[in-house]
């Protein structure tokens, strides 16, 4: 049984439009179905129907943002 759930990261490095649609499509082709949510203002991202923190973070990271894990909520 997959674990879906609702992960954040801060993402400090995350300040544009541009890093903002290259996360978003980072991480909706790590976790496809999953819906993302980026608060510029706030830096955060907000992934929605993730099974995997982990590929979440690798996948920000990959694009090469530094993704801080925040517990849930």
């Amino acid at each position: 049984m997959t674990n879906h759930q609702t992960v954040s990261f801060a993402v400090e490095d995350m300040t544009c439009g541009h890093c903002a649609r290259a996360i978003t499509s980072a991480v909706e082709a790590a976790a496809p179905g999953a819906i993302v949510s980026v608060d510029l203002a706030i830096h955060r991202v907000t992934v929605s129907g993730a099974a995997d923190r982990s590929a979440i973070a690798e996948a920000i990271a990959a694009e090469g943002y530094t993704p801080i894990a925040l517990d849930a909520a």
